[in-house]
């Protein structure tokens, strides 16, 4: 995604590509910025459980944030539990609630970040799907 902002070194026009992909089973974001005018310019791209909030929502703006849902009633509780502590890091009152969250009203973020959470619970069997938030 490209974000075009003002630079902070000479004011000119800065063009940012920003993004978030799943590489080796992790979140990997990344952002990119180059100045028309002057020579400032950057690349940055790192992995972690949590993509910095400026990039996340730059792009729940630009494309919407998607959920992820049970695509069958009854999943495993012991099964999303464990998937959501080793995606998140989560401790188990974390995960609980995040899984009640998973069950009721399902899960909203970026698309990557739903789809990688899927891969986990698909690796533990339960089935899930991913839509737009706005369906």
């Amino acid at each position: 995604m490209t974000v075009t902002t003002r630079c902070e070194d000479c004011g000119g026009v800065l063009i940012r590509d920003i993004g978030q992909f799943i590489d080796g089973g992790q979140l990997w974001w990344g952002t990119e910025g180059r100045c028309r005018t002057c020579p400032h310019a950057w690349c940055e791209q790192d992995t972690g459980a949590v993509t910095p909030e400026g990039i996340r929502q730059a792009l729940l703006a630009e494309h919407g944030a998607a959920r992820l849902r049970p695509a069958v009633p009854g999943a495993s509780t012991v099964a999303v539990l464990r998937a959501l502590r080793e995606t998140h890091g989560l401790s188990l009152g974390q995960a609980r609630a995040l899984a009640d969250e998973l069950m009721t009203t399902g899960l909203t973020g970026t698309l990557v970040e739903m789809e990688l959470m899927a891969a986990a619970l698909g690796r533990r069997s339960v089935a899930v799907t991913v839509e737009s938030a706005a369906d």
